[in-house]
């Protein structure tokens, strides 16, 4: 029986092999995306809003100061890791925002750097089409509110919307609380945004969102902010993760490399792939 020991001491040594290449290959960074190709030009700017509540103020003139830059739209793109059921791989990332209005979603996942998994969504003109490693998604109604809800989230890379657009508003509810009021197809939503007492910058972002396009209730989802970089002026949270409370753990973590702001991103908004 010496001959089936030394080969099930085989077969275990080369399981344990190549289950050790694999976790490697879920630790090895991709390339960085090469930056937006065109470059940001100069931002014209408007005054910030006397009305704000003081947490809302203060969060502004510490990002931006007094002077607000005009965004019409911006390309976020970074590196991080997204979950896939219970594998969690390395991303690379690029969001294209038409502010306020639309984005298209472009990741890739990747396994020893290269891609192993594709991710293209768009929300354009009210509605959204989810390109998915297992399959398309699109005409489903909840999709769509859940797709404007990170439209609006995903604005905090392009914040001056927040108090530009006159669709949003915001109110008052305490010291470091506010509610951040964006416009949907079903009138309005909204989101409650918390502020560090410390340093007056967003801790996180809060709603309630539908998790799929048959779920009868929403599930609370969160942005939270960990880091903060400067890009072209304005100060922008990098990492960030993203969060259905009723997982516990974020699914998607973002480390934002680049920004670009009123480019032309006409043609990119709606193409797919990078």
């Amino acid at each position: 029986m010496g001959w089936v020991r030394r080969v099930g001491l085989g077969l275990a040594v080369g399981i344990g092999a190549l289950l050790g290449v694999g976790w490697l290959g879920l630790r090895l960074e991709p390339a960085p995306f090469s930056p937006y190709p065109d470059r940001t030009p100069k931002l014209e700017t408007t005054a910030l809003p006397a009305d704000l509540p003081p947490p809302v103020a203060r969060y502004f003139r510490t990002v931006m100061g007094d002077q607000v830059p005009i965004i019409d739209s911006a390309v976020i793109t970074g590196r991080g890791r997204l979950r896939f059921s219970h594998l969690t791989l390395p991303a690379r990332f690029r969001f294209i925002h038409e502010a306020g209005h639309g984005y298209r979603h472009y990741i890739e996942a990747t396994w020893f750097g290269l891609p192993l998994l594709h991710v293209n969504e768009w929300y354009l003109d009210g509605h959204a089409r989810l390109a998915l490693p297992f399959g398309v998604v699109t005409n489903e109604p909840k999709v769509d509110l859940a797709a404007n809800l990170s439209l609006w989230g995903e604005s905090i890379w392009l914040p001056s919307i927040f108090v530009t657009d006159p669709r949003v508003r915001w109110e008052a509810i305490n010291a470091t609380t506010a509610r951040l009021i964006v416009p949907s197809s079903q009138s309005e939503d909204h989101f409650t945004v918390t502020f560090d007492e410390q340093t007056g910058l967003i801790r996180n972002m809060e709603t309630l969102r539908y998790k799929a396009a048959t779920d009868e209730a929403k599930t609370p989802w969160r942005l939270d902010f960990l880091g903060w970089q400067t890009f072209h002026g304005v100060r922008v949270p990098s990492p960030a993760t993203v969060t259905w409370l009723d997982e516990g753990t974020p699914w998607l973590v973002l480390d934002v490399e680049d920004v670009a702001y009123n480019v032309d991103v006409s043609q990119h908004i709606r193409a797919s792939g990078l």
